[in-house]
């Protein structure tokens, strides 16, 4: 699915920027307008554009609130959130650019002036976690006990971007959902340095912990949601954390490893491969041919906190859920896009080690689903997801609707 650029990375990040439209973060005339001026590949004229865009809307909306026109503060704001998002996104390769945190921080400064508009429970939750604490937003139906969605993303998403993806889905649908970032994400690899670690689930039970601790919580339908690289982080989690009632890899993901990734680049010796110096030139070359392979060596090295593309390999080496997948209990989801151009085969391989019961469900370019974690048809994705953990969780018929059928 190509979408004004050729560039495969520059087209789905504007898809991805994009499909939050029917969620109230982008409007697809401004998405289109702003990726019309962007220079093919040029990550400047990147940053530079969507940061004009993200600018003007977040000034509508500070003139909306000014003149009392809350809604159209609310819908500004939430936009002006992920397109200033969208801009932050290729700046990595220098990780002293002031831009990194000042376009993050407006990203998430606007999302936290558009909670305070929005006609729902949100509440901004700071989760210990070691010797410090992780973001999250609470996200909350009522104050009933309902069963609750707890989502992350992966490589590169933010806390904020979650609404968009899978919280507004969620509260339509009854879900209380808790969306957070941990280590190697959003705030806390921005803020507090703390980089990714492979054993995930030292970062889910704490976030576990806490949600037993909340009156509204259904203690017994708690289920995880992992996105993109999530989809191996959240099957970690689950292997270890058996209090979760179901877990959602989308897309499933059984090994992130960078050296793997290099080794289907590279078709020369194992032992030429193996040299550091000649690794660090190869992988340099391939940056220069490819801007997804730049961006992902980049911010891979920002996430990981690795000092050079050898430490960055290394760091990766124990992502695989080798040994680990059949430790799972919970009933699981395993999602997979036809067209992935990331994760591959991977969905199918994480599938087939999994001993405990297990769904696999493929999407497809007939339902123009077939990009990376479904990009472009995230409607019909959260569909199909919430009535598989409707099933799953055994969810009463009508509980998870908030028009029932008597009331039509």
């Amino acid at each position: 699915m190509k979408l004004i650029f050729n560039d495969d990375t520059f087209s789905f990040e504007l898809l991805r920027t994009l499909s939050y439209a029917p969620f109230g973060g982008a409007d697809i005339g401004e998405c289109l307008a702003t990726a019309y001026r962007i220079r093919e590949g040029d990550m400047e004229s990147w940053y530079t554009e969507w940061y004009k865009t993200a600018e003007r809307v977040f000034a509508y909306g500070e003139e909306s609130l000014e003149r009392g026109k809350l809604v159209n503060a609310k819908e500004n704001y939430l936009r002006a959130s992920n397109y200033y998002r969208t801009a932050e996104f290729f700046l990595h390769g220098n990780q002293q650019d002031p831009r990194i945190l000042d376009t993050w921080g407006k990203s998430r400064h606007a999302f936290h002036k558009a909670i305070k508009l929005l006609n729902i429970s949100v509440e901004k939750v700071e989760i210990p976690y070691e010797d410090t604490t992780i973001p999250g937003y609470f996200y909350s139906v009522d104050k009933k006990i309902r069963p609750t969605l707890l989502v992350h993303g992966g490589f590169d998403s933010t806390g904020e971007e979650l609404y968009f993806e899978v919280g507004v889905s969620a509260l339509e649908r009854g879900y209380n959902c808790l969306t957070f970032e941990g280590p190697g994400q959003g705030s806390v690899i921005r803020e507090q340095k703390i980089p990714f670690r492979y054993d995930w689930e030292k970062v889910v039970t704490p976030v576990v912990d806490y949600l037993v601790t909340r009156s509204e919580v259904d203690t017994k339908k708690i289920a995880l949601l992992g996105i993109s690289l999530g989809g191996y982080l959240a099957p970690r989690a689950a292997a270890f954390e058996h209090r979760l009632a179901a877990c959602i890899a989308n897309d499933g993901l059984f090994s992130n490893q960078f050296r793997e990734m290099g080794r289907k680049f590279y078709q020369g010796s194992e032992e030429e491969f193996n040299k550091p110096a000649f690794m660090e030139e190869f992988v340099q070359f391939l940056m220069r041919q490819s801007t997804n392979v730049q961006w992902a060596i980049e911010n891979g090295m920002f996430t990981y906190g690795a000092s050079s593309v050898i430490d960055l390999i290394e760091k990766t080496d124990a992502i695989t859920l080798e040994g680990v997948a059949d430790k799972i209990k919970c009933p699981t989801l395993v999602c997979e896009a036809e067209a992935d151009h990331f994760f591959a085969g991977q969905p199918k391989m994480l599938y087939d080690a999994l001993t405990c019961p297990k769904t696999f469900l493929s999407f497809t370019a007939e339902d123009g689903a077939e990009e990376h974690c479904q990009f472009g048809a995230l409607v019909y994705f959260n569909q199909r997801m919430f009535e598989w953990l409707d099933e799953t969780l055994n969810i009463e018929s009508g509980l998870n609707n908030q028009t029932t059928l008597s009331a039509l």
